[in-house]
């Protein structure tokens, strides 16, 4: 058999087996989009509910551990089905399983929810756990395709919101700019290594014959992360799209993707480019750095919450990168456990806002807050939660998140990069408790703000808050987790 044919020979039923949580997430995503042809719009609940069962069974099969195998690599080394992987993609189904939650009663008031909605997030799943599993440079730009093109179709879902369909116009130009730089740095990494595959790129990096072209990269590499992840100088997509897009979108697009940005960093950098590290770290410093200054300094003169939380966004990425800067597994434990942590907590934050909004209405405002306590404390006391974790006072799960990075960052010899994350840390934390000091010392503008009345979702909202307290006291097995999966 010559090497073409062995090369697109059929693989063998076994080399499937460690994909089978995402082939069962891509027949579920085909049956519910061949269901919902047969379905009338009064019936549209049916899809929605089948969507998160969907997601439910997925991350129940990679709990259970189906079809793992030994962690050897499969199809080529295209994927890997290791310990980081598995806990990643359990994360990330049931961060968008909540996130499914969330979407129901905001688009359905609004005439905005379609059947394609819930297809287009499990599409944009499955994009996330082809990334979080890439053993190839082929494999992670295919997964981030997916994931991108799913997430520019969510945004511009409201098609008469002239805010949402600029949002979305931003949100394509500036991601496939974004996805250029990538692709030109892979290009460079391909012709520099002589191959697509991540581990033969490690082993042959510190022999090539033009180290300079593997640099130059890299670099473009880091640039495509950093737009894709919304870091600072490469963020000006973020506050626009966060805004523009139906707040449950932009829930779901600022939670459980950044666990698969976050795996495709280490897949990249941290196992792809490892013999490069003394040269990419200090770039992820620097952006770390960046991101912290320009996010935290910038959300503090917002009057909109969206967009303060969209500027936040930007901060916790430096957070994120400042543990990746650390290096080491310490450094990557902490970072996964930081991009868990933040995942969660985003989709409280938006959550929120979803059920203070109704048709006409979106509570999107910080004075819209004002006076929430004396309305209806319990709500106020779950938005507490939520502005306290993300600000990361203990003992809420933010904290532990935050102290994780910083000690990776001092054990990575990167002192002076920690002490910027504890200064800016501090700052940041004043905008979050401007949230908690209107609810409880303002008195309401204009008509109250009362919460939706309904029980489902102020259940799930009462129980994402809560989650960050529980975990917070109860971090221990999380972070053993995070740890495992880089022992």
């Amino acid at each position: 058999m010559t090497t073409m044919q062995a090369t697109l020979a059929m693989p063998a039923i076994t080399e499937l087996l460690p994909l089978i949580p995402e082939l069962a997430l891509v027949g579920a995503a085909f049956a519910l989009l061949m269901l919902d042809l047969f379905l009338k719009d009064s019936q549209r609940a049916v899809t929605h509910v089948l969507s998160v069962v969907s997601l439910l069974v997925v991350a129940g099969l990679l709990v259970a551990g189906v079809g793992a195998g030994d962690g050897s690599p499969v199809l080529n080394d295209m994927f890997l089905r290791d310990t980081m992987a598995d806990v990643l993609k359990i994360a990330t189904c049931v961060i968008s399983a909540l996130a499914l939650l969330f979407v129901w009663p905001y688009l359905r008031e609004r005439g905005l929810y379609k059947g394609e909605v819930s297809v287009l997030m499990l599409f944009a799943v499955l994009g996330m756990m082809l990334l979080i599993s890439a053993g190839s440079l082929i494999m992670v730009y295919l997964g981030l395709e997916l994931l991108a093109l799913s997430s520019y179709a969510l945004v511009a879902i409201d098609r008469d919101s002239p805010l949402a369909s600029e949002a979305a116009m931003k949100y394509f130009v500036l991601g496939a700019l974004a996805s250029g730089l990538l692709l030109y740095g892979m290009s460079l990494v391909y012709g520099a290594t002589g191959s697509l595959d991540l581990a033969t790129i490690r082993t042959a990096a510190p022999d090539v014959a033009q180290p300079l072209l593997l640099l130059t990269g890299v670099v473009f590499m880091i640039a495509g992360i950093a737009f894709k992840f919304g870091a600072a100088p490469f963020h000006m997509w973020l506050p626009d799209v966060y805004h523009g897009a139906p707040t449950p979108i932009t829930l779901f697009i600022g939670s459980a993707p950044k666990l698969a940005a976050f795996a495709m960093v280490v897949r990249l950098l941290g196992f792809g480019a490892a013999p490069l590290a003394e040269q990419w770290q200090p770039m992820l410093a620097v952006l770390a750095a960046l991101s912290l200054v320009v996010g935290n300094v910038i959300a503090l003169m917002q009057a909109n919450l969206k967009r303060m939380l969209a500027y936040s966004t930007i901060s916790h990425v430096g957070f994120l990168f400042l543990g990746l800067a650390g290096g080491g597994a310490e450094g990557y434990a902490a970072s996964m456990f930081y991009a868990i942590s933040y995942a969660l907590m985003a989709t409280a934050a938006f959550g929120v806002i979803v059920l203070l909004a109704r048709r006409g209405f979106e509570a999107d405002r910080i004075e819209d807050f004002k006076g929430l306590n004396a309305r209806d404390p319990w709500t106020a006391g779950m938005v507490l939660c939520v502005m306290a974790s993300l600000a990361g006072i203990p003992p809420f799960l933010g904290f532990w998140a935050k102290l994780a990075v910083l000690r990776a960052a001092l054990n990575g010899g990167m002192l002076w990069l920690a002490i910027v994350g504890v200064v800016f840390a501090v700052i940041g934390a004043f905008y979050y408790l401007r949230v908690i000091k209107v609810m409880y010392f303002d008195e309401p503008v204009g008509e109250p703000v009362l919460p939706r009345d309904d029980r489902l979702l102020r259940l799930v909202f009462g129980v994402n808050a809560l989650g960050l307290l529980v975990l917070g006291v109860f971090w221990n097995p999380l972070m053993a987790w995070c740890q495992l999966a880089f022992a």
